[in-house]
């Protein structure tokens, strides 16, 4: 597997202009996830510009936070090479690599859950919506986002494993690796090759997507308002927890991976929640309820 031209450059009026595929696909992943959360919407009797309306407040602030939790976490690599949060706040302006510079790389996908969220939540309760059913869309669509969205990472040669001998795994060049595999007389690029972190990702997500599908379509009536969201935060915390423990570019605070902390922390509440809302009336009865 190898990788391409990070971005499709043009020349006009003698000024060059790039677009970045990582952007690219990252706007491609919203508007695909976004899509099918309107479908689903309108399948389950709800307006389906409600979504469109959500994804413009959630945006900004997901790319913000995105942004800030990378910033205010950066990986140990990073922090060697001296880039570490206060590197990052001295250099906020350097549009190479620079706290601006999102099209280099550099989006936490914990930091884009909870700005959008915090974008959507506000949209909702200004248009005094239900939370709980939208947030159940969310859920289903989310995981289709992501798996399309990790493809920005093979791009820009980032979120990869420890080396590997199966026969998928993937090069990645000397300068876009870290210590201890940046040399290339102890790992030969023709010969060390990469677990493939970001297909991972991408192949459970969509199955990720496939399943809660499947949930929302047969089975929702059987559940609460909100479950679904639940199961989504729940299946994304486990998998990341796992991959984790091969992950070459990790945050440690205090030692500890502070993504296996969050992630951890996320699946133990999405799960008490879960289980502490089994006396709450399904959806059948809800809307059984709202009809009489």
């Amino acid at each position: 597997m190898e990788f391409q031209a990070e971005f499709i450059e043009f020349s006009i009026a003698n000024q060059v202009l790039q677009i970045r595929y990582y952007g690219i696909i990252i706007v491609v992943a919203m508007l695909v996830g976004a899509w099918i959360a309107a479908r689903l919407a309108k399948r389950d009797g709800r307006d389906p510009d409600h979504i469109w309306g959500a994804l413009t407040w959630a945006i900004i602030p997901a790319i913000v936070l995105a942004r800030l939790w990378f910033v205010f976490f950066p990986s140990q690599d990073l922090v060697a090479q001296g880039k570490d949060t206060a590197w990052y706040l001295a250099n906020f302006f350097n549009l190479t690599d620079g706290a601006i510079a999102i099209w280099s790389g550099g989006l936490s996908i914990f930091g884009a859950f909870l700005g959008g969220l915090i974008g959507a939540f506000i949209y909702l309760r200004r248009n005094k919506l239900p939370i709980a059913p939208w947030l159940d869309i969310a859920g289903v669509a989310l995981p289709l986002g992501q798996a399309i969205g990790r493809w920005a990472n093979f791009i820009n040669q980032e979120l990869y494993g420890i080396p590997t001998s199966l026969p998928w795994g993937i090069n990645i060049d000397a300068a876009h690796r870290v210590d201890p595999y940046k040399s290339l007389v102890d790992f030969p690029s023709t010969e060390t090759q990469f677990h493939p972190l970001f297909l991972y990702e991408s192949l459970w997500n969509f199955l990720a997507f496939i399943v809660l599908l499947n949930i929302f379509t047969r089975y929702r009536d059987r559940l609460r308002y909100g479950d679904i969201f639940l199961l989504y935060i729940m299946q994304y915390s486990f998998i990341r927890f796992l991959l984790e423990f091969i992950r070459v570019e990790v945050t440690l605070v205090a030692g500890i991976n502070w993504s296996q902390v969050v992630t951890a922390a996320g699946f133990v509440i999405a799960l008490v929640i879960f289980l502490a809302r089994r006396r709450l009336p399904t959806v059948a009865e809800t809307k059984a309820a709202t009809s009489a």
